[in-house]
């Protein structure tokens, strides 16, 4: 077992990697009574082309089958469907996917061991049948149909669509009508055994627990089961460029919404938790609360509280989203590329540099408060190759000089859409 310690924030976790090549990480927490698990699977709504382990040719299947087997994982075959059953034993379930991963996960006070023989039990056993899939179908079609109506989603997405050309990042992850209509219980049970695999997975658990005690638990509960080796996922080389610089939809919202994108120009996955973290700080500095800008903004009326400000990335795809509500959300786009403009012929201010890293790194710190937080960050950083822990060491050697640089490597206007929403 690897132990890893931040001795800054006096926290450790514990990794072991299985002889079946599952990973198990645990961060104990003394004293606390919630405890959270969370099982994830390095498969998500990008990956519908790859090469399956001992094969030769490409499988390549319809959109939405990574959010179809998420939902049709708890239906069991003895009838019982696996969230009814956890949800009796007093345990909050859930499950969600993402570009790049699905995850099961429970949180509870109580009968953690009851919950973990059904949560490992249905995991492991998929049911899949005609007439399950078929009647599946209807569900999640209700579910995209719900989604295309919903203003906040289709403004993020139209802003993916405007930024890449093919690289499906920009696709619903839920798929379409059409492409889940040609979704069966072959093709699930096919992307079941390559990407459930053990070796594609890692199980995070957080809590008041003996991390050997608990692993050994795990152990006990998982069935036998071989590493089938290295999935090949396949994607399409996308061009620099993006698609367009502004999309417009109508729908019935009380005040317009934005999306501004900012489309990472020569993306590669170098120095990657450094930059994410110079990227938090140049945003908080552009339109962080803080900010001139912002300031300038609310004094004017155009937005009235703090967009939100995020960078997503993956191994194949890292972007800039700026998202809100404003009165002028063109306005809000001229500013900000006039804001990016003055930031490169002036230079950033060292002072308010330092208070935002400084901030930011507080942010870090209390992200360790909460099991859900903890265990939640350290799967979806697995994930990406990341150990949580990275961000805590990695701020130390962002300094402003490497903040130019990213700022002239990523914040490229010439790279930026505008998505809006409005009646």
């Amino acid at each position: 077992m690897e132990i890893i310690e931040n001795c800054k924030i006096k926290e450790k976790v514990y990794i072991e990697k299985l002889e079946n090549g599952l990973t198990v990480m645990c961060i104990p927490k003394k004293g606390i009574q919630k405890k959270f698990i969370i099982w994830g699977t390095h498969y998500g709504s990008n990956d519908s082309k790859f090469i399956v382990p001992g094969e030769s040719e490409v499988t390549e299947v319809p959109k939405g089958v990574a959010h179809f087997l998420e939902h049709k994982m708890f239906e069991q075959e003895n009838g019982k469907n696996s969230l009814d059953v956890l949800t009796s034993l007093g345990v909050s379930a859930n499950a969600y996917t993402t570009n790049d991963h699905t995850a099961y996960l429970y949180e509870c006070t109580d009968k953690f061991y009851e919950a973990l023989d059904e949560f490992m039990d249905y995991v492991q056993h998929p049911y899949f049948t005609d007439e399950n899939v078929e009647k599946e179908k209807g569900i999640i079609g209700q579910e995209i149909r719900m989604y295309d109506d919903y203003p906040e989603w289709k403004v993020y997405l139209n802003a993916l669509e405007a930024m890449y050309h093919s690289n499906p990042v920009k696709l619903d992850i839920t798929g379409t009508i059409q492409t889940i209509a040609n979704i069966d219980k072959d093709i699930l049970y096919k992307c079941y055994n390559t990407f459930y695999n053990p070796a594609n997975m890692c199980l995070v658990v957080c809590g008041d627990f003996d991390p050997s005690a608990i692993i050994e638990e795990i152990k006990k509960r998982l069935i036998e089961n071989k590493s089938n080796g290295e999935i090949k996922r396949i994607y399409e080389e996308e061009e620099e460029s993006i698609v367009k610089q502004r999309v417009e939809e109508k729908m019935d919202v009380s005040m317009p919404l934005f999306a501004i994108g900012i489309k990472e120009k020569n993306f590669d996955t170098k120095e990657k938790v450094k930059k994410h973290i110079a990227i938090e700080i140049l945003l908080n500095l552009l339109i962080g609360e803080s900010s001139n800008l912002y300031d300038k903004l609310y004094k004017k009326s155009i937005i009235f509280s703090m967009p939100s400000i995020d960078y997503e990335f993956t191994d194949n795809y890292g972007h800039i989203l700026i998202t809100g509500g404003s009165t002028d959300p063109d306005e809000v786009f001229k500013e900000i590329k006039n804001e990016l403009k003055k930031f490169n012929e002036n230079g950033i201010d060292r002072e308010d540099f330092e208070r935002i890293k400084k901030m930011i790194y507080g942010e870090y710190v209390k992200e360790y408060n909460d099991v859900t937080d903890i265990a939640r960050m350290f799967l979806s950083d697995f994930m990406k190759g990341i150990n949580s822990f990275d961000y805590l060491e990695e701020i130390k050697a962002v300094n402003i000089e490497y903040a130019k640089q990213i700022l002239n490597d990523v914040f490229d206007i010439n790279k930026m859409v505008l998505s809006v929403v409005k009646k």
